[in-house]
């Protein structure tokens, strides 16, 4: 699977040429760094998401030990560019490669450790390897005190829906209807929307109505992203 001639070093060194100061002092408040916010101390070159992917084909063969090495950087390009670098090789490796990055990844979770870092590949590898298998380390992620692990868990049910399956993000919902980030209540809200885009708006219509109460606002509005302006506002009003 990996081409011994690839290196960590290498690989930063080719997203190095896509650096854009202009967009690290931005990226530095949009992925709120500073003391006390989510994602405080992260640090930033200004690669684009395009960008750092034309760098993660040209080292899709780089071994898990070396992504690993990426993973462990501070800056959070390079962080991505692991990711992306993993979801790659998921894609097109047998069962046995899937299962190494699927605990490579696990073991990393504290690296990835920013919305778009989760967002970019929970689905694509976590939610990917347990589609049929049992998903009980899911609702473990989602019971944990951190809240990147609590994304992983509720953002990789993505793969499930969108094979018309959503019991387990139902039941990580219910788990995170009291969670006090509003990261995570975006992700359920998400999620959700996703239900009743690919699993029924009846699915999502129940789970609703049943949570009404107990659901965030900012939950339900992403949930109800796609009905109508009339049926939104009557949700919002609580007309159900």
């Amino acid at each position: 699977m990996n081409d011994q001639t690839l290196s960590a070093a290498l690989a930063i060194d080719a997203l190095q040429k896509y650096a854009s100061k202009e967009r690290a002092i931005s990226n530095v408040r949009f992925f709120k760094t500073g003391k006390g916010e989510y994602g405080e101390g992260d640090e930033f070159i200004g690669a684009t998401v395009p960008d750092t992917r034309k760098v993660a084909k040209a080292f899709v063969e780089l071994s898990i030990p070396e992504v690993k090495k990426l993973l462990a950087s501070s800056i959070h390009e390079v962080r991505m560019l692991g990711l992306i670098i993993w979801t790659l090789q998921f894609a097109k490796s047998n069962e046995q490669d899937r299962c190494k990055i699927f605990d490579a990844y696990l073991a990393s979770a504290s690296r990835i450790n920013n919305w778009d870092l989760v967002d970019v590949s929970a689905p694509n590898i976590i939610g990917e390897h347990l589609v049929d298998s049992d998903r009980d380390v899911l609702l473990r992620l989602a019971k944990s005190k951190i809240l990147w692990e609590r994304r992983i868990a509720m953002v990789a049910t993505l793969a499930c829906i969108r094979r018309g399956d959503a019991s387990t993000t139902l039941q990580i919902a219910d788990l995170l209807l009291h969670d006090r980030e509003d990261l995570m209540h975006k992700a359920t809200g998400w999620m959700l929307r996703e239900v009743g885009k690919h699993c029924g708006v009846e699915v999502l219509g129940e789970y609703l109505r049943s949570r009404y109460s107990k659901l965030s606002r900012t939950a339900l509005r992403y949930a109800i992203e796609h009905f109508s302006a009339v049926e939104r506002r009557r949700w919002l009003l609580g007309k159900v």
